[in-house]
C-alpha cells in the first residue's frame, strides 16, 4: 500500500512525524515517519482497501457470487499448471481455496471499533506493558505465499490501558490481509498510538517468509526481523533498550528451547 505525503495526522501522531534535520544533513532518531491517514476512519475501518465495505456488507447470494467468481479463476489457474480440473483429487480445490483465500484476508472486512468494543479503561498505571510472542500467519503480497511468525507489543500507558486480548487481535487483524512485513509492523503500532495516546508504542516481530524458503533464494531458516518504535520507545535510548533487552530474552529461550528439541530428536535417532 503507498502513501503519499499529502498531510499529517493532527496531534500526538503529528508531532511524532515531524524530523528534524541537523547539519550535514542527519536524520534525527526521534522523527517517525509521517502518514497520510487515520489509523480508523469514521466507519470503524483501519486502512481499508477499496473493497472493504462492499465486503463488509454484501448479501450472503453476492457472497457466493464473489466465490463462485474466484473458484473459476483458480480453475483456469490449475489449467495453466498443466492440471486437469476434473480429476477427482483437485476437483472441489477451487472452491476449497476461494473459501481459504477468504479466511485468510479476513482482516480487510475487521472493524477496529468492533474489536476494542469499550475495552479501554481508566488506569493510573504508567509503566510498561508487554505482550510477547504472538502467533501470526499473513500473506505476502508481491507472491501470495505465507509468512509467519511471532509479534511482541509493548506500550506505556497514558492513564488508558487497552485489554490484553486486545493486542493480539489487532495484530490478527492486520496480519490477515495481503502484507509486507514493514508495514504490518508499524500498523499494529500507529493504530494502538491512535487508540490509546499513551506515552510510547513499540512494535517487534520476526517472521519466515515463504518466498525466501520455498523459491529465489532458497534459504530455510533464514528470519526477517522488524520493529516499529513511536513515542518514548524512539525519543529515549533507555526506554528502547528497556523494551528490547525483555524482548531479546526471550527469543534466547526460545532458540535454546529450539535447540535442544533438535538435539533431544537427533539422540532419540541414534
Amino acid at each position: 500500500m503507498q502513501t503519499s505525503p499529502t498531510r499529517l495526522v493532527p496531534g500526538p501522531v503529528a508531532r511524532l512525524a515531524s524530523a528534524t534535520v541537523h547539519e550535514g544533513g542527519a536524520l534525527d532518531r526521534s522523527a517517525s515517519p509521517y502518514r497520510a491517514a487515520e489509523a480508523i476512519d469514521s466507519q470503524g475501518y483501519s486502512w481499508p482497501s477499496i473493497g472493504t465495505k462492499s465486503r463488509k456488507e454484501e448479501t450472503d447470494a453476492e457472497r457466493e457470487a464473489r466465490l463462485e467468481k474466484m473458484s473459476g479463476a483458480i480453475k483456469t489457474l490449475l489449467e495453466c499448471v498443466g492440471e486437469d480440473p476434473e480429476r477427482e483429487g483437485v476437483q472441489k480445490t477451487p472452491l476449497r481455496y476461494a473459501k481459504a483465500m477468504m479466511f485468510f484476508t479476513q482482516g480487510y472486512e475487521t472493524n477496529l471499533r468492533t474489536i476494542i468494543n469499550d475495552a479501554v479503561f481508566e488506569e493510573d498505571h504508567d509503566e510498561m506493558v508487554i505482550v510477547k510472542n504472538i502467533d501470526i500467519f499473513s500473506l505476502c503480497e508481491h507472491h501470495l505465499v505465507p509468512f509467519v511468525g511471532k509479534i511482541s507489543i509493548g506500550y506505556i500507558p497514558n492513564k488508558r490501558v487497552l485489554g490484553l486480548s486486545k493486542l493480539a487481535r489487532i495484530a490478527e487483524m492486520f496480519s490477515r490481509r495481503l502484507q509486507v512485513q514493514e508495514r504490518l509492523t508499524k500498523q499494529i503500532a500507529t493504530a494502538l498510538q491512535d487508540i490509546l495516546q499513551p506515552v510510547g508504542v513499540a512494535v517487534t516481530m520476526e517472521a519466515s517468509h515463504m518466498c525466501m524458503v520455498m523459491r529465489g533464494v532458497q534459504k530455510p531458516g533464514s528470519s526477517t526481523v522488524t520493529s516499529c518504535m513511536l513515542g518514548a520507545f524512539r525519543e529515549d535510548p533507555k526506554t528502547r533498550e528497556e523494551f528490547l533487552r525483555k524482548y531479546l530474552q526471550t527469543l534466547r529461550r526460545m532458540v535454546k528451547a529450539k535447540k535442544a528439541t533438535s538435539e533431544a530428536k537427533q539422540t532419540h535417532k541414534k
